[in-house]
């Protein structure tokens, strides 16, 4: 289901730590219950791009970044600085295809479990085409 976004382009910068050329989110579209949701247009000059295409790196980014900026949306939320945040493992990567430049990322991260600072979710990024991607990630918060 493709979803508006409600903060894109510039305003990323605020919710993740990550700076051009390594920004792999363009599109937060909002959070409902334990779930986010953030988007990506894949370019011809992503870094994470060859041969059309974007490769596994960019897409495991894609996710980290997705779920740093659905921490970011709510430390802004709370007017607290927004926390670092560090992969701690990817686990069930199932990598269906690789997408192409021109296609749009959607993707959901639901919030499994959150123990102090340590958040697993599950992530799934599709295209219009259907999803292209599905994984755990635990990630680790630096809230100093």
């Amino acid at each position: 289901m493709k979803r508006t976004p409600i903060i894109s382009g510039e305003g990323i910068l605020n919710l993740i730590p990550q700076r051009p050329p390594i920004v792999m989110v363009d599109s937060f579209c909002g959070i409902e219950d334990d779930c986010s949701y953030s988007g990506l247009t894949v370019t011809d000059d992503n870094i994470f791009c060859q041969e059309g295409k974007l490769q596994e790196a960019g897409i495991i980014e894609h996710i980290a970044q997705s779920a740093a900026a659905r921490i970011g949306y709510i430390y802004l939320q709370k007017n607290e600085p927004v926390p670092l945040g560090f992969i701690g493992s990817v686990d069930k990567l199932t990598l269906h295809r690789l997408p192409e430049t021109g296609q749009e990322l959607s993707t959901e991260i639901t919030v499994i479990q959150e123990v102090f600072d340590i958040t697993l979710i599950s992530a799934c990024v599709s295209t219009t085409e259907g999803v292209i991607a599905e994984c755990r990630m635990k990630i680790f918060l630096d809230k100093k």
